[in-house]
């Protein structure tokens, strides 16, 4: 078991570190994006601020993001703002749990998906204390297109003398539906499929995880509905890495993340986007 588990973490690299929250807590992050090979973007800035309340049998969470990236004149003519909100409720029943997702690009200065809104449904099933699984529909409707995505994911915890694992597998099924002729989608596929193996350890203080995801995915949701892709890139590679500490209520997590994609309206592939991203959470 012990090379098996090496061999995972050696060959499975991660797309942020994951925790999972027994109490209500605050959330701030702020993010540094690189780009290269892009003929539209130079580098980015991204803040957000959250919340996760916990009550009984309920949880909600709101999540408030702002972004700013530097692009290149030419092509474009001003720098990229971005503002976009995530919520979610959840209620459990035993071992059953219903939520519904709400995704909003509330300001995009440049981008046609600018004032786009996506919903969410989902269930969750526990198995046991150490199989589940959740089924969420999305719908994302922009001016242009709509986007249908459906995510299964798969959870397996098990422990590893002191240290807890947990290893996920994650199916995203996207569908776009072009509504009228427009740039983002004339070169994107109809539907795509991507698969994604992340692993996440606890031992102790420290929190560490890995994630690879398989397929190309083009205008996804991400991140349990906390991330929405409204660009019109198509990505076809991410990698990431994280580690986390917690000092007391509070979880502070470093993640590094690598993707590669095509600027679909231009037809530029090669694009590489390097993400360094700080996040604190404090528990109350």
């Amino acid at each position: 078991m012990k090379k098996f588990i090496g061999t995972f973490l050696s060959a499975v690299v991660l797309y942020g570190v994951e925790y999972e929250p027994v109490h209500s807590s605050l959330l701030l992050y702020m993010e540094s994006k690189d780009f290269a090979n892009s003929k539209q973007k130079l580098d980015g800035k991204v803040f957000g601020i959250g919340m996760d309340v916990h009550q009984g049998a309920s949880e909600y969470r709101l999540v408030v993001e702002r972004a700013k990236t530097t692009t290149k004149k030419p092509p474009l003519t001003k720098d990229l703002q971005v503002s976009k909100l995530y919520g979610r409720y959840l209620h459990s029943f035993g071992n059953t749990a219903l939520h519904v997702n709400y995704l909003s690009v509330l300001h995009d200065n440049i981008a046609i998906t600018d004032g786009g809104d996506a919903y969410g449904v989902g269930v969750a099933y526990d198995f046991n204390k150490k199989l589940s699984t959740d089924f969420t529909q999305f719908f994302t409707d922009y001016k242009d297109f709509d986007v249908y995505q459906s995510n299964l994911t798969l959870d397996y915890k098990m422990r590893l003398q002191n240290t807890k694992l947990k290893l996920t597998i994650e199916n995203f099924a996207i569908k776009i539906d072009e509504q009228r002729p427009n740039n983002f989608t004339k070169n994107a596929q109809n539907s795509y499929f991507t698969t994604a193996l992340k692993l996440h350890a606890h031992y102790a203080l420290w929190h560490f995880g890995s994630a690879i995801f398989f397929g190309k995915r083009a205008f996804a949701i991400m991140n349990d509905g906390f991330k929405i892709q409204h660009h019109a890139m198509e990505f076809d590679r991410t990698y990431a890495l994280g580690l986390g500490r917690s000092f007391g209520k509070t979880i502070v997590r470093m993640q590094y993340i690598y993707q590669r994609a095509k600027e679909l309206p231009i037809q530029n592939s090669g694009v590489e986007v390097r993400n360094v991203r700080l996040l604190f959470n404090y528990k109350f």
